[in-house]
């Protein structure tokens, strides 16, 4: 096998001795044909940094409400301002470190009931495996890139044109329902959307590459 090129469609070729080429597979069927992904998304893992820390559930949880309040709050402008998940993606690195490096690392036992163990309000350095969680929420809180959930413009509707009143448990339960519809078509799709290697959305190349 000779160097390694990319054909016109973008995607990862190897050139033999004799010239010919062919669309690279590898043993690995995680490994992308796509010479971008390959460059920005790393193709390793480590295990053993800590994911469901406090600072990732703080952090995201208080993120994905404060974008949700802010970004419905300001649909209802004439020049409607949308606020971004890239916003809590940056905003969020400097606080995870300050909650590193301030946080007690006192451990605690986990009684074997609930799965045995040891848990710290700071397990160690802020790592990307949270950054990514958090950015998650957030993204979650700004609808996925539609600023808002398109289910209140169905509440604005009944109340401002309609004149009829809903009950907010019949509002709630109208956002909730197309808020987790979309996560169950999300996850019906993910086998064809997300886990092949071939698979890749050019958006999110740059997302990733500001996690590293």
């Amino acid at each position: 096998m000779g160097e390694i090129g990319t054909d016109d469609r973008g995607l990862a070729v190897a050139k033999d001795e004799e010239g010919l080429a062919g669309v690279v597979t590898g043993d690995d069927e995680e490994t992308s044909p796509i010479e971008e992904v390959r460059l920005t998304v790393p193709s390793t893992d480590d295990p053993s940094l800590p994911v469901w820390t406090f600072r990732m559930w703080t952090i995201g949880l208080v993120s994905c409400a404060v974008m949700s309040f802010l970004n419905q709050f300001f649909t209802y402008r004439t020049e409607p301002l949308i606020v971004t998940q890239i916003t809590v993606q940056v905003a969020s690195l400097p606080v995870g470190h300050f909650m590193a490096r301030v946080l007690p690392r006192t451990r605690y036992r986990i009684p074997a009931m609930l799965g045995g163990g040891e848990w710290s309000l700071n397990p160690g350095p802020f790592n990307m495996k949270e950054h990514v969680l958090i950015s998650i929420f957030a993204n979650a809180g700004f609808a996925f890139g539609g600023g808002n959930a398109y289910a209140v413009g169905i509440i604005d509707i009944i109340r401002a044109f309609y004149h009829r009143s809903i009950s907010f448990f019949t509002a709630w339960l109208l956002v909730i329902t197309t808020q987790v519809l979309g996560y169950g078509w999300a996850g019906l799709m993910r086998k064809y959307v997300v886990e092949p290697a071939h698979m890749w959305w050019p958006s999110t190349l740059v997302q990733v590459s500001l996690f590293r």
